[in-house]
């Protein structure tokens, strides 16, 4: 019996415990396996020199042009079928949205960092990511992407159609106030954010957190359950540049009154 009990012993120093998945990243004082990028500057004159800042921007206005033009054509799709059971429902839109983050993040992500959304550019900057001007270059081409990608849309659907099917604008629903929508725009914008911070984290690439990252998937995943949630309320938006692209191309009161809460 005391020699089983030692074998037992033996083999428990011979395999230590270890520690829980991702603990080990966090809690090295010395030699961390990772390393965080150094804040970037606020104003970096050089990048008007370098092709990779003008790269980088046509990427995010190519990205955002592909996710208006597949994502509002998809919503117009299922507004305009004559019966739910036909279309691929708010399921199908919410799926539209997140795949094309999907793919999109993964295209672009080497490029640009695969933004394809005003608030988090808007966040990245905020966290010292990117610099000023390549804050408001992607914004402005994001933003030109999405006017662009709703207008080839209005321009396959024809104006008569466009206008009937609401154009993929984002409005409050009938029964939610503008407060109601605000509210479920800010927390989902929110989840999206806090995903891409979480799912682009240096930790997560250490050595010894065993946690396998690609951060496309969970992107775009939070961008589809955030669809899933708020489709009813407001459309979704979580995204300036998307519903600021639909409601220029739209163009009516409907597109304009909720506007800000979308």
């Amino acid at each position: 019996m005391e020699g089983k009990e030692q074998d037992v012993s033996l083999g428990a120093n011979k395999f230590p415990e270890r520690q829980p998945i991702g603990t080990a990243a966090q809690s090295q004082d010395d030699g961390k396996d990772y390393q965080e990028p150094a804040p970037a500057p606020l104003v970096d004159p050089t990048e008007f020199t370098s092709w990779s800042f003008y790269r980088a921007g046509i990427a995010e206005f190519v990205a955002t042009f592909l996710f208006l033009y597949i994502t509002v054509l998809t919503v117009m799709g299922v507004a305009g079928a004559k019966s739910k059971c036909s279309t691929v429902g708010i399921q199908g839109i919410a799926w539209a949205f997140g795949g094309m983050i999907f793919a999109l993040v993964y295209c672009t992500a080497g490029i640009s960092g695969g933004h394809i959304n005003p608030a988090v550019t808007f966040g990245l900057f905020l966290a010292r990511k990117l610099s000023l001007p390549r804050a408001i270059f992607y914004i402005v081409m994001q933003c030109l992407g999405a006017i662009c990608g709703a207008g080839v849309v209005k321009g396959f659907e024809g104006k008569t159609k466009y206008g009937t099917l609401n154009g993929g604008a984002n409005f409050v629903a009938p029964g939610y106030t503008k407060g109601d929508g605000l509210g479920a725009e800010i927390v989902g914008t929110f989840v999206l954010v806090y995903t891409v911070f979480s799912a682009t984290d240096a930790k997560r690439n250490a050595r010894d957190s065993h946690v396998p990252i690609l951060a496309p998937l969970p992107i775009g995943f939070a961008v589809f359950l955030v669809h899933l949630a708020t489709i009813p309320i407001t459309g979704t938006g979580i995204n300036p540049a998307r519903s600021l692209g639909a409601a220029i191309i739209f163009n009516k009161d409907l597109g304009w009154d909720d506007h800000v809460s979308c």
